[in-house]
């Protein structure tokens, strides 16, 4: 599986404990236990597992209504019986449902997420933010030495585990205090992700009888994400690590250091490349074919630059491999060169805007210059309503997205530029409130 599973919509950004960052909106374009795929605008996007698209439709699915012929009460029993078959020990399952009630409000939460949505310069805004850059230097000179030796252990590039930080968890200051299991059993009980639900719930059991926390230090985020740089259940168990040597993997300690290595050991299991960027902000000649903006077509930098496609100083790319040109906001946006290191980010959380947000705040804390192009700040984001309007009439017309969701990925960005490509249109890509008009 190539996805990494975290949960949290919201990006926890208090200004507490000492860091200068004050509270601000979204920076997680995610609730990660959903597939939403590539995205320009969704700041709800994106998880770390694949799931099958369903097959194309033109009618919306209405979200499921919560079965309760059994009381929350009747299925936390069943769910005891469970655990405890699968080596859950009875001692165990008690200490962690003790007190654990049903909670309507992480429902309310996972049912509203699909209205939350930003543009990608409205999402940078925040995620790259002057506080959590400057937080993230100052992170940077207080733990250089740990990061130094997690980059070394795992070849893992510190600036983007401290980027990661950042938008997880604004540096540690707010990791979430919602109780895991209460939030895992609620959505567990919910039929809507009842089996995704159940699987992190069993094991966030697992780790408590392992020892590595204890229920009442198990807290994070109200969707079951946990720690500095918010792990679900099921991550922690394929790549949690005891850096520190204490005989716990302890990703809620103040101390940041096996959190943060964890984060590496599981970048390097996606196959990160040390030394190479997630991208590079490229300028395009006047005469670009915007049908090569497409994450399958790779070249060499070489080979771009012949094209005319060169860095933000006129300057060839240096070769960092095989890299294509991603057009987060369209043909009048920023243009940026991405390299494998894109897609090893993106197994932590699928949305373009969070793997940019990542990208990009790495580059800022080490020193480098913000974007350099203009955003088309004049758009806005467009609704779930008119997302999934927009497939419904681009299938209408035989430009399949192959599933209306109100999810904009890879399938409907290419729909979207078969369309224009037909129209005479640029083909960037681009599904713009203009371009929902002209479907109109």
């Amino acid at each position: 599986m190539r996805r990494h599973v975290t949960g949290a919509v919201l990006a926890l950004l208090s200004g507490s404990v000492g860091w200068a960052e004050l509270p601000t909106s979204v920076v997680r374009p995610t609730a990660r236990p959903d597939k939403f795929g590539d995205t320009y605008v969704h700041v709800i996007v994106g998880q770390k597992r694949p799931q099958a698209r369903p097959v194309a439709q033109t009618t919306i699915s209405e979200p499921k209504i919560m079965d309760r012929t059994q009381t929350f009460a009747e299925w936390s029993n069943r769910f005891r019986e469970k655990a405890v078959a699968n080596g859950i020990s009875p001692e165990t399952v008690d200490r962690a449902f003790r007190g654990i009630v049903y909670d309507a409000e992480v429902v309310r939460r996972d049912r509203n997420q699909s209205e939350f949505t930003k543009t990608i310069w409205d999402y940078l805004d925040t995620a790259v933010s002057d506080a959590r850059v400057n937080n993230g230097k100052t992170a940077l000179a207080q733990y250089r030495h740990l990061l130094q030796r997690i980059e070394e252990t795992y070849g893992v590039d510190k600036q983007v585990l401290l980027a990661i930080w950042g938008l997880e968890s604004a540096y540690g200051a707010f990791r979430g205090n919602d109780k895991t299991v209460q939030s895992l059993a609620t959505l567990a009980y919910d039929p809507r992700r009842s089996s995704f639900f159940e699987e992190q719930l069993m094991e966030a059991l697992s780790i408590l009888q392992s020892g590595d926390v204890s229920a009442d230090r198990m807290r994070g985020s109200w969707a079951g994400a946990m720690g500095h740089t918010q792990f679900m259940p099921t991550s922690f168990r394929d790549h949690a690590v005891d850096f520190t040597g204490d005989g716990k993997r302890d990703i809620w300690s103040d101390d940041p250091s096996d959190a943060l290595a964890s984060t590496a050991a599981y970048l390097a299991h996606h196959g990160w490349t040390t030394g190479q960027p997630w991208g590079v902000e490229v300028a395009l000649p006047k005469d670009f074919d915007y049908r090569l903006a497409n994450r399958s077509i790779k070249k060499q930098p070489a080979a771009w630059g012949q094209m005319g496609i060169l860095d933000t100083h006129g300057k060839p790319v240096k070769n960092h491999g095989l890299g294509s040109i991603l057009l987060p906001a369209g043909g009048t946006g920023a243009a940026f060169m991405i390299f494998d290191n894109f897609e090893v980010i993106e197994s932590y959380n699928t949305a373009d805007a969070y793997v940019i947000g990542v990208g990009h705040l790495g580059d800022r804390i080490m020193g480098g210059n913000p974007v350099q192009a203009k955003w088309p700040r004049a758009d806005r984001a467009l609704t779930y309503k008119e997302r999934t309007e927009m497939q419904q009439r681009l299938t209408l017309l035989g430009f399949d997205t192959q599933g209306i969701d109100g999810k904009i990925g890879p399938r409907t960005i290419d729909a979207v530029r078969a369309y224009q490509v037909a129209n005479g249109l640029l083909p960037d890509g681009y599904p713009s409130l203009r371009l929902l008009d002209l479907l109109r």
